[in-house]
């Protein structure tokens, strides 16, 4: 089969879940625009969406209608060159109401996992769990005669490990997109030993033709991007315990959440991004990768016993924070969970004492957003943090500290070849994580070296 062909027949199980809902968004519009090509007017393009939830499958049938028409609305003048030959469309309203239903033509919601046996590609989109994934799995195993190509969406399990249980012989591949799938620019392309070369291309051609960046991991438990993440969070939990020697959690948790956010010039706080990700999912992820990677302590008994009391972080339908380590108002952090008491401490309340006691920030400050649209952001970064080095100060030894052990993370992953090259680490962090820089670079390299 051709690539044209191959896409013909596809399925995603997880499909209306928030990883799933964005892969099919995306895989169904290449499949749409694929069919709208003269030459595969004959072909009927069909993607079935497999979900276990009716009501979750016509809330995603909504969310397709309603990218498509954004997606359309963005694409008019295409659309106009690829409608041409309708002379019954006239006006921009029509056209693109011609485009989200060729779009929703192709899509087949459904609770029948056998509806994916007839698919040549699967998209797999479930939690981080392998039993789970095993099971959806065995539609596609090695009884299945079409023998589909079998693209996982996992962020920290082998691929090989899951290829060999399934009995897919070389059919799976990691293609781990980042969250949203219809936002993130970034895919992570996992090979297992025995992937097939034919697998393996195909994957990289339709990822560009998704326009995403692609950057490829050896498969090792949790590849580029959590083997990054979670160290890097365990990292910030270690100097919240140091922190808490002298101070109380709460404020601790405070400090180190500011510091990597204003003092390193991050998108958010890493206890924030925690709670973003979700503290049930990096339990997951780290339950992967510790047995996996023995002897790098990669368990977190604090997120295990926030977990049991209940707190979890993650998102809501509507895409707003639950609370996690931190409460939130309006989409920002207003408070911190005390494990020992079992509520939040609002931020208001602590804040300016911890503020005092992390000194200030280099002049002029240099915030994330303003340092991804300067116009010489290396030379700004440079700068800012050539002057923060200089500080004496609480929060300029905790930034300094905390940039030379994300340099060290990622430099680990490159020379323990999980990363081909120190580019591709940044690369990860750049694009799928939003960082204003990757973190192996040569602004704390002298913290590292003294």
């Amino acid at each position: 089969m051709n690539y044209e062909e191959r896409l013909e027949n596809v399925a995603v199980l997880g499909a209306a879940g928030k990883m799933g809902s964005g892969i099919v968004l995306l895989v169904a519009a290449e499949m749409a625009d694929l069919a709208l090509r003269p030459e595969n007017r004959s072909r009927k393009y069909v993607l079935h969406a497999v979900d276990v939830s009716q009501r979750a499958l016509s809330g995603l049938m909504r969310y397709l209608r309603e990218q498509a028409r954004k997606s359309a609305e963005k694409r008019i003048v295409a659309l106009r060159k690829t409608y041409a030959d309708r002379s019954e469309l006239v006006s921009n309203g029509e056209i693109i109401e011609a485009y989200i239903n060729d779009v929703l033509d192709v899509v087949r919601p459904t609770t029948t996992l056998e509806a994916a046996a007839e698919a040549s590609v699967i998209f797999e989109a479930a939690p981080e769990s392998l039993d789970l994934k095993l099971k959806l799995l065995t539609v596609a195993g090695a009884d299945n005669p079409r023998e589909p190509w079998v693209f996982t969406n996992t962020s920290s399990i082998p691929i090989q490990e899951v290829d060999a249980k399934a009995k897919l012989g070389g059919r799976l591949m990691g293609f781990h997109f980042y969250n949203p799938p219809a936002v993130q620019k970034l895919v992570e392309l996992i090979r297992g030993q025995t992937t097939r070369s034919e697998v393996a291309e195909f994957a990289e051609t339709l990822a560009k033709k998704l326009r995403k960046t692609v950057v490829s991991s050896r498969d090792v438990a949790g590849f580029i991007g959590n083997g990054h993440f979670m160290r890097d969070s365990l990292y910030a939990i270690s100097e919240t315990a140091r922190l808490g020697r002298e101070r109380t959690f709460v404020e601790a948790v405070y400090m180190v959440n500011r510091v990597s956010q204003d003092f390193l010039v991050r998108p958010m706080g890493i206890f924030q991004l925690i709670d973003y990700v979700g503290l049930d999912v990096c339990q997951c992820i780290l339950r992967v990768m510790d047995p996996r990677l023995p002897g790098q302590g990669l368990q977190s008994p604090l997120i295990d016993r926030l977990l049991a009391l209940g707190v979890k972080g993650g998102q809501n339908h509507d895409g707003s924070q639950k609370d996690g380590f931190l409460s939130y108002k309006g989409g920002r952090p207003a408070g911190v969970y005390d494990p020992d008491r079992k509520s939040y401490t609002p931020l208001d309340s602590i804040q300016a004492a911890c503020d005092a006691a992390l000194g200030p920030l280099p002049e002029p400050a240099l915030p994330w957003k303003a340092a991804v649209r300067h116009p010489a952001k290396d030379d700004a970064l440079a700068g800012f943090f050539g002057k923060l080095e200089g500080l004496k100060t609480l929060g300029a030894d905790l930034a300094c500290r905390y940039g030379a052990r994300s340099r060290e993370i990622g430099l680990g992953l490159v020379s323990d070849g999980v990363a081909a090259a120190a580019e591709d680490v940044n690369t990860v962090l750049l694009t799928g994580f939003f960082h204003a820089y990757g973190p192996i670079n040569d602004y704390f390299k002298a913290k590292v070296e003294k």
